[in-house]
């Protein structure tokens, strides 16, 4: 008896081993992002800290790059959760920096979530994926998600629609049922936070660095990067809003794109200074 039960254990031992190595086969990894067919969205809290602007101004630059210049994103304002504080404006830098490739979620929430949910629709009969950048909440995702859903039953989100997020905070200030709706509905990847430098994703929060300007040949990316800086300096802080002591201190700080570089399988990028060596010019 003893030895039949050993040799139960041993076949559940490997049965458990070899289901866990296939999960981790199918896990998701950095740089899955097929340029092919799927879509990049980058949703931008821009609520209450100024650091989604300049995350705006460094989309634009990777974006503009060769290698990434015929990729489908789509970028979206205003997708804030539960903070509390003053909206920082980023109109007049998304219309510069985008064109008419971005939403504005903070000027009616509704509207933009069917808007989104129109332009997801055509990558999805395409059979690509979505891959969301949440650079805020993960309040607009889950009502992204549910209209997905509601449209399109057959879509299976968690397969198709693959979440990153790299802010302990961000998730903090997400409505805890939504979050956790979001986290049951979507592939959903939590990535090392990319204020940080040496944690295995890009840290591009850099009080010390204002060499940008000598860096960036683009006229329209210079005025890109002035305009998100001069947007920066005139609402860190003010009227309540979150004071970015790295923006205050004349440095940069575009955090967020952490997530982006991880979709594309950047995430080796060290810093904000290699990330202008490399696609500046």
């Amino acid at each position: 008896m003893k030895s039949k039960t050993l040799i139960f254990i041993t076949i559940a031992i490997l049965c458990a081993t070899s289901i866990c190595n296939a999960m981790d086969i199918r896990a998701t990894k950095s740089g899955d992002f097929n340029k092919e067919k799927d879509l990049l969205l980058v949703q931008m809290d821009c609520k209450t800290d100024v650091d989604d602007l300049q995350t705006a101004a460094a989309l634009a630059t990777l974006m503009s790059d060769s290698k990434f210049s015929k990729i489908n994103y789509h970028a979206v304002a205003g997708t804030y959760g539960t903070q509390e504080g003053l909206y920082v404006p980023p109109n007049a830098l998304f219309q510069l920096a985008f064109g008419d490739n971005w939403t504005d979620a903070h000027k009616n929430f509704k509207d933009a979530v069917r808007h989104v949910k129109n332009i997801v629709e055509a990558t999805l009969a395409n059979q690509g994926d979505i891959w969301i950048a949440e650079a805020g909440q993960s309040d607009f995702t889950a009502a992204l998600v549910i209209a997905i859903q509601t449209d399109f039953p057959e879509i299976n989100t968690s397969e198709r629609i693959h979440v990153v997020q790299h802010s302990d905070w961000n998730e903090k200030t997400t409505a805890p049922k939504k979050l956790k709706f979001v986290k049951a509905n979507t592939d959903y990847n939590k990535i090392a936070d990319g204020n940080e430098v040496g944690n295995g994703t890009p840290g591009f929060r850099s009080p010390e660095y204002n060499q940008w300007h000598s860096k960036i040949e683009n006229p329209k990316l210079i005025d890109i990067w002035q305009l998100a800086i001069d947007l920066s300096n005139r609402y860190n802080g003010k009227e309540g809003r979150y004071n970015n002591e790295a923006v205050s201190a004349g440095g940069l700080d575009f955090s967020d794109l952490s997530e982006v570089c991880w979709i594309l399988g950047l995430q080796d990028i060290r810093d904000t200074e290699q990330f202008f060596n490399l696609y500046a010019k």
